[in-house]
């Protein structure tokens, strides 16, 4: 991967022309629609043909890009939803956005990523910028795309840009455009660098040029140290319960201080496409150094076990009202993995659902973001939620505080609540139904 000072380094600012984005999801879509609000074209690339279908008439699936908003970049040209790889051929830049999830074993799962550098490789050309967003190893840039995309007969460094850029994407979460986050980029070489800044400068307010292993670990970091935080309130929560103390006025109590705390809740388990799974990442690159991730290791044990003692609690909450836990009917409020978010991926109600299901419990749900949910070789659907729905469950767990919820009516229609997120903190009057975390 040679740094040529004649090819690459010359041509820094990138025409304004097609940009293509492989992985169309929560990640790609609004990075697809940022660029295509400031005078880019994008094609939008995805496997996936039901999402292509549903960007073909205009509609969006995901809940951070509204419909308006591709149905103008429809209208103006500015958007092709495609299936074919052939399609980026004129693309000044291609940006990968596809899942890097953990296989059975919590190993990476690099096979989406593998897949689409191999395609990319086919159609590539001389000059064009190839920038991963998904979250990957320390490396893993270089030592696995790097020779995929050089199959092409073309050099990453001399003859098209390689760069690596981590998404810092909240979905649910509309307090920050996307555009106005610091985007941190780092290429394979400083020609690389200086191409991947250029072009995410016409579109982010703030671009920050690192190393391509900086670019890589920051993400890593980002997420590991909410996953080690969120490990240790879960602890914490677990050992307040046995004290007699409330974890959640704990943590308001401490907030209070103006230095030196940062507030991180306690929760059902982790959810979601990265928490969960980039600390997983980074301990199993650690091992090939033979590095010590004990601390992040311990988060992540604690962390994963979180809805089996959801479940316990939830039988000791039924045994002191002289229910047994077997063939009691249990209510779950919300499957999603994070309020106002449709995404179900990774999420702990999952395996909630499951674990209570598993004892014999007569377990439905309800979720307004998620109509149909397919887990572990079954299915359920939504249930209709109204006061006998909720006077009729056994116990009402709040496994997702979404914003939709009446709480207080909630509180007053249902017999039991176990209040995994203290979404009921603002109800008042009666309460001695409602348990907390």
């Amino acid at each position: 991967m040679l740094d040529s000072q004649s090819g690459l380094a010359e041509e820094t600012e990138p025409r304004r022309k097609d940009v293509a984005v492989i992985g169309l999801g929560y990640v790609g879509l609004p990075l697809a629609m940022e660029f295509c609000e400031r005078e880019f074209s994008v094609v939008g690339i995805d496997t996936d043909e039901g999402r292509l279908e549903s960007l073909r008439q205009g509609h969006s699936y995901v809940g951070d890009v509204s419909s308006e908003r591709i149905q103008w970049a429809l209208s103006e040209g500015k958007l092709l939803p495609s299936g074919e790889y052939d399609d980026i051929g004129s693309a000044s830049a291609i940006i990968i956005c596809v899942p890097t999830p953990l296989t059975k074993t919590r190993d990476p799962d690099m096979s989406y990523v593998i897949d689409a550098a191999e395609r990319v490789a086919r159609v590539l050309r001389r000059g064009q910028i190839v920038i991963l967003e998904s979250t990957v190893y320390p490396g893993a840039t270089e030592e696995l795309i790097a020779p995929l995309l050089e199959m092409s007969g073309l050099e990453a460094g001399r003859d098209f840009s390689l760069a690596f850029s981590p998404e810092r994407i909240d979905p649910g979460n509309r307090t920050h455009r996307v555009a106005d986050i610091p985007k941190a980029v780092g290429g394979v070489s400083p020609s690389c660098t200086d191409s991947a800044a250029a072009l995410y400068r016409q579109v982010f307010r703030e671009v920050v040029p690192m190393s391509v292993r900086e670019a890589e670990m920051a993400k890593l970091l980002e997420n590991t140290f909410r996953a080690v935080n969120i490990g240790l309130v879960n602890e914490l929560a677990q050992a307040c319960h046995r004290m007699g103390i409330n974890i959640w006025n704990v943590i308001d109590a401490a907030k209070t201080k103006p230095f030196g705390f940062m507030p991180f809740y306690p929760g059902p388990g982790l959810g979601g496409h990265c928490i969960p799974i980039d600390p997983s990442y980074l301990s199993w690159r650690a091992k090939a150094y033979r590095a010590d991730t004990a601390f992040i290791d311990a988060a992540d044990r604690v962390n994963a076990r979180m809805p089996e003692y959801v479940v316990e609690r939830i039988g000791a909450l039924l045994n002191e009202r002289g229910k047994p836990l077997k063939a009691s009917r249990i209510l779950l409020l919300g499957v999603a993995y994070k309020r106002d978010v449709a995404d179900t991926r990774e999420s702990p109600a999952l395996d909630i659902l499951a674990l209570l299901t598993d004892r014999g419990c007569c377990v439905s749900y309800h979720d307004p973001h998620v109509q149909i949910l397919t887990h572990a070789e079954s299915s359920w659907t939504s249930c209709e939620l109204n006061a006998e729905t909720l006077s009729d469950s056994d116990c009402v767990v709040i496994t997702t505080d979404h914003a939709a919820y009446d709480w207080e009516w909630v509180v007053r229609s249902a017999r039991l609540i176990f209040d995994t997120r203290n979404a009921t903190r603002a109800v008042q009057g009666e309460r001695s139904h409602v348990v907390l975390l």
